[in-house]
């Protein structure tokens, strides 16, 4: 043997073994063969910010192998990943083996293929230690975040808390957008739709204006307004006012960045950003498309012009009109890196998933491969159509109905990489046509508020703002994930817990440099320049670590620690309108106004499962304790409504007796009416009391409760677990 190379991952080292001879010897390093200390902060604050590395004890037996190899060799190539965290591995690795300088080569390639491979053997390098203190540089900073300020907030919030310079931010969207989901007031407005025919053919229109002033969203707010229109142009004719056509062309998008491989697997195949990353490196590793942590939508002119032949061979000349290139929107993307793209244009889907990858894998190549191909692509040209036609009034206005078609001209790269793309066709109309209106109808509308954050809308808001970079959206996500500040809702969209909001509005008061967007930006700005040799490390440690460290100190020292029990919400107390936040008392968790003593309103915790009251209609059946701490089942409504159950209600009623049948702790299901007939035969059901139901009996007893008032008294008022 005379050439070691060392690669980070066994598959990789895998693949590049094909394409070399015996006198190479491919071994993988597993990733990071040393990192920075689990159980201490490991950086020497006092001296320069100086890590203090060490080797993991489960790393060891393979660091003494590799040590081994790297003796025998003559030479050492480290081919870990073009990019800061592959030169910091290949750094790494050069400190530990020890070897001299002149024996250990760096080579670089965005591809695994034979031709990428040979080449870059033949143009090797030294280390980029510039890109190699970058590295150093996030990790270092995101140390210190990490393990001075989670302490900070162990101390004055709960134990298990964590804070990270990126992660926070991310927290912090989450929780704004949560924040205007909660202020959202929806607005109702009313549109006007008419169903019209022609020769036999059928198709939609819109109200579009009145006495030629053209309707906004809003300028229909209510139903009597509305019918008040339909009625005034439900009789009358539609003739066309004119017919406008003209053609549009849309062009194709520009191949895969990390970030739009992420928006679009999110959007397209369901994909987290987390499993999207976790395919594209499988797929990188065994040769199928090139590196997939960038930011650039470049790609080589090789490829290019591939995929222009391919596309003449299979669609034909007019579905290209020769390479396309691209510019990049990202803030700082490396514009010498290439996109995301296969390494082999003329190896389709179906080709590849004859190999036996698993179907994730395949799906994942798909969209890559549809992306890259129709980047290459003409673009797609649609016929548009827009009718008007008018409607005399009975009241005498002008009311104007506009139908709009699109049917596609050419494809173009839809071909290959189609979107959701509606075709409408409009019958040939002109001037002074008259049609007929099948039906006219109002339809009722509400403004929504905005979505919570998916995978893909947090990776795009946090690409807008500059903050992170390629290779940090999927770990971030799934940090904040992981780490309980945001569940996945129904829609597997990233919905803020309680936790984090109190922790976030924490850091927003008292360390705003950690959870400012243009901070944290700035910060990757500077990690940049680190990268380019334009700043130095020290320096730029000190600027952020000096102020962050007195200001933490600060706060040790001067912010009170939060009641462990409160847990913020997102409602406000609707006697002084100072926020809720749920409590813990006697019998389980409440919801309190923080205004107390001032404000001793409460309020009990409704459960999502809880059915609705039988005799008020409007409150909830909720789980209560009595004060002897039986549980029992009351309305929400209490005092004002009475209605209470010692078994569990099931929410259906009694088809003889129409009271509420409920569970018992044993048995079977019974009605709550225990004179009910439905119970002959059976043991009686649990007793109910303070209802007002047929056949209920009222002994005496009232759903009482124990609100946990924080005075020690009676609180009157409601609580649930």
């Amino acid at each position: 043997m005379s050439r070691l190379v060392i690669v980070e991952s066994p598959t990789k080292a895998k693949t590049i073994s094909k394409f070399l001879g015996k006198t190479y010897k491919v071994e993988s390093s597993f990733g990071h063969i040393r990192d920075l200390p689990k159980n201490r902060i490991g950086v020497d604050v006092e001296h320069d910010f100086e890590p203090k590395y060490v080797v993991p004890r489960d790393k060891k037996a393979h660091v003494k192998e590799l040590k081994a190899l790297a003796a025998d060799a003559e030479e050492i190539l480290f081919a870990t990943d073009e990019d800061r965290e592959g030169e910091a591995i290949s750094w790494h690795l050069a400190e530990v083996l020890g070897e001299k300088p002149e024996k250990i080569k760096r080579i670089t390639f965005h591809e695994i293929t034979k031709k990428a491979i040979e080449y870059a053997i033949e143009h090797p390098r030294k280390l980029d230690l510039h890109l190699v203190d970058a590295q150093q540089a996030r990790r270092i900073v995101d140390r210190l975040v990490g393990y001075e300020l989670s302490p900070f907030l162990w101390k004055k919030v709960q134990n298990g808390l964590s804070a990270g310079r990126v992660q926070s931010v991310a927290v912090r969207l989450t929780v704004e957008r949560e924040r205007e989901i909660q202020k959202f007031t929806a607005e109702e407005y009313w549109s006007i739709d008419a169903a019209l025919t022609s020769g036999g053919m059928k198709f939609d229109s819109h109200l579009n204006a009145i006495d030629a002033a053209k309707l906004e969203k809003f300028s229909i707010t209510t139903e009597k307004d509305a019918k008040k229109i339909v009625k005034a142009v439900e009789s009358a004719k539609l003739i066309v006012a004119s017919v406008e056509k003209k053609t549009a062309t849309r062009q194709p998008p520009p191949p895969f960045t990390t970030s739009t491989l992420q928006q679009d697997a999110n959007r397209r195949l369901g994909a987290s950003a987390k499993m999207t990353m976790m395919l594209a490196q499988k797929l990188y590793e065994l040769g199928h498309i090139t590196y997939m942590r960038t930011d650039s939508v470049n790609m080589s002119t090789d490829f290019q012009a591939e995929a222009v032949n391919y596309i003449k061979e299979a669609f034909g000349g007019d579905y290209t009109s020769g390479p396309r290139t691209y510019k990049s929107k990202s803030k700082g993307a490396q514009e010498a890196h290439e996109a995301i793209r296969p390494t082999d244009i003329r190896q389709t889907p179906d080709m590849l998933s004859s190999s036996g990858i698993e179907p994730k894998m395949i799906k994942m190549y798909d969209l890559v491969w549809r992306r890259a191909l129709a980047s290459q692509m003409t673009g797609a040209e649609f016929d548009q159509t827009g009718i008007d036609f008018d409607a005399k009034g009975t009241d005498k206005k002008t009311y104007t109905f506009r139908a709009n078609g699109q049917t596609i001209k050419f494809a173009g790269f839809l071909a290959v990489y189609p979107e959701a793309q509606k075709e409408n066709a409009l019958p040939a109309l002109s001037a002074g046509q008259a049609v007929e209106a099948a039906e006219i109808k109002p339809t009722q509308h509400f403004t929504e508020p905005p979505a919570r954050y998916s995978d893909a809308t947090l990776v795009k808001a946090l690409e807008e703002f500059g903050i992170g970079r390629p290779s940090t959206y999927a770990p971030t996500i799934a940090t904040i994930v992981d780490r309980g500040y945001v569940d996945r809702d129904d829609k597997r969209r990233l919905q803020p817990s309680p936790i984090a909001f109190t922790v976030t509005d924490l850091l927003v008061e008292h360390f705003p440099q950690i959870t400012d967007y243009q901070f944290t930006a700035e910060m990757e700005d500077q990690l940049d320049k680190i990268a380019d040799g334009e700043e130095q490390i020290v320096p730029v440690l000190k600027k952020f670590y000096v102020p962050f460290k007195e200001n933490l100190l600060k706060k040790i020292e001067s912010v009170e620690k939060l009641k462990p029990e409160d847990e913020p919400t997102d409602q406000v107390c609707e006697k002084c309108g100072k926020p809720m936040v749920i409590k813990s008392g006697r019998f389980g968790k409440f919801i309190a106004c923080t205004g107390y003593p001032e404000c001793k309103s409460t309020k009990p915790i409704i459960d999502a499962s809880s059915v609705k009251c039988p005799i008020c209609v409007e409150g909830d059946i909720i789980q209560r304790r009595s004060k002897k701490g039986k549980i029992f089942y009351s309305c929400s409504r209490y005092p004002d409504c009475k209605n209470a159950y010692w078994d569990k209600p099931t929410g259906e009623l009694c088809t003889t007796c129409n009271s509420m049948m409920v569970q018992p702790v044993r048995g079977t299901v019974k009605c709550s009416n225990k004179e009910c007939k439905t119970n002959e035969g059976k043991p009686a059901a649990g007793r109910k009391f303070g209802g007002r139901g047929k056949g209920a009996r009222n002994d005496g007893a009232e759903a009482e409760d124990d609100s946990g008032d924080m005075s020690g008294g009676d609180a009157g008022s409601e609580i649930t677990e």
